[in-house]
């Protein structure tokens, strides 16, 4: 009877820890899961299917590197209460806070404007007008967030985070070669080729998918919003984690599903590689065209809302989504206005949407550094973060990320002055 007592009640201990954590959980896995956006998606179906398994190794070293630079912007947001753009211009003036918030705006509408590249080339599979999908986005993405509470908004969030992960069971129904995939998980290697041009530019975009500024700014944004606490700490450093994993574990599944079905095949977009795949398998492709377009919407969702609520904290205007529409209108009007904007580009005939789409993950690399200094010096600030400023561990990690960061942009922009340098 004294057995089951103790598991009893370590069953309700366990159960209160996990209602807790359900209270907290939701900016951790939202930003994480909307990194494998529609660019996110198209960039993963182009390694796979150029490189194969060879660059899943890559991918896994990715995880933490977003872990670490994201749970920064937990405690940032817990303690000060600010978001990530009224931190900046509170520490270090209006200069870097204008800066930062031009970089912001400069990567999220390149990045906006690729999300509706996907949603448009996925449900257009489906025989829906492109005209249909941006008005149909639009309307969608601006109920979720004119219900007037944040809450809704998230659990909302989280159902399209669920409906993300339909790539993994996906590559369970092609039967992937494990041991191949095994290999190129374990074994850091180069593919057949050496180092080249291609090469690195898809190791960039891949870096730009997984780590991005928007990501920063969201992140903070959404635990000020949310109210987390500095209690509430530890449930949104896991929420991250679990975000990290998840986040990588699509991209991998991604890369093996082109890498079995499409191995050196040119492949521009991921509506490109759910086409192919309808030829296989039509169900397998339908989840390859459902996916891309719940990944555009998502990534829509937050980048949105990331520069909406930028715009809020510097401006002054109320910015949270617990505000009702006549109670924060500047918001709300930015809000639209930025989907509105993106979405009427895609329609442009003869954009170049495929370049766009592939670029952008590289620019959000190139200007990533600024943020992820701002965030490294903002977390060593003891007056404002007391015990909650970096560790020397925390600071070697994320310092040697941002150095990595700045070595592989300076190259990348090397090598597109001189292309012939990696041949």
């Amino acid at each position: 009877m004294n057995i089951l007592s103790k598991l009893y009640y370590r069953y309700k201990k366990l159960l209160k820890v996990l209602r807790l954590y359900l209270l907290i959980a939701g900016p951790g896995i939202i930003v994480m899961v909307a990194d494998n956006d529609a660019g996110g998606i198209t960039t993963y179906t182009a390694t796979g299917a150029q490189y194969g398994f060879h660059l899943i190794w890559f991918l896994i070293l990715l995880g933490p590197v977003a872990y670490y630079v994201q749970e920064m912007t937990v405690r940032l947001g817990a303690v000060t209460k600010r978001g990530h753009a009224e931190a900046i211009f509170h520490a270090f003036g209006s200069f870097w806070g204008w800066f930062s918030l031009l970089d912001l705006v400069l990567t999220d509408w390149l990045t906006m404007i690729t999300e509706f590249i996907g949603m448009t080339a996925a449900l257009h599979i489906f025989g829906v007008p492109p005209w249909v999908t941006v008005i149909g986005a639009c309307v969608l993405m601006s109920w979720m967030v004119l219900q007037g509470r944040y809450w809704t908004w998230e659990k909302l969030a989280l159902l399209f985070c669920g409906l993300n992960l339909i790539y993994i069971p996906a590559a369970f129904l092609i039967n992937p070669p494990m041991h191949e995939i095994l290999r190129g998980a374990l074994i850091p290697h180069f593919p057949p080729g050496g180092f080249t041009n291609e090469l690195f530019f898809l190791l960039m975009a891949n870096i730009g998918t997984t780590i991005a500024p928007w990501m920063i700014f969201f992140q903070q944004s959404a635990v000020v919003d949310k109210g987390l606490q500095e209690k509430d700490m530890t449930g949104g450093q896991v929420d991250t984690a679990i975000g990290s994993v998840l986040t990588v574990g699509v991209a991998i599944f991604c890369i093996i599903l082109t890498a079995t079905l499409l191995p050196g095949q040119n492949i521009n977009d991921a509506a490109t590689a759910a086409v192919k795949f309808m030829g296989i398998n039509k169900y397998l492709g339908a989840c390859l065209a459902i996916g891309l377009f719940d990944a555009g919407l998502l990534g829509a969702i937050c980048i949105s809302l990331a520069s909406s609520w930028a715009f809020g904290e510097v401006f002054g205007w109320a910015h949270s989504l617990n505000h009702k529409l006549k109670e924060a209108p500047w918001f709300y009007a930015y809000y639209i206005a930025v989907l509105a904007f993106a979405g009427t580009v895609v329609l442009i005939p003869g954009a170049p949407l495929v370049l766009i789409t592939l670029f952008v993950q590289v620019i959000a690399v190139t200007l990533l550094p600024a943020a992820l200094v701002f965030l490294i010096l903002l977390l060593n600030d003891e007056e404002t973060m007391g015990s909650y400023k970096n560790t020397l561990f925390q600071n070697v990690a994320n310092i040697g990320i941002t150095a990595m960061i700045i070595v592989v942009s300076t190259l990348y922009g090397i090598s597109a002055l001189f292309p012939n340098l990696l041949k």
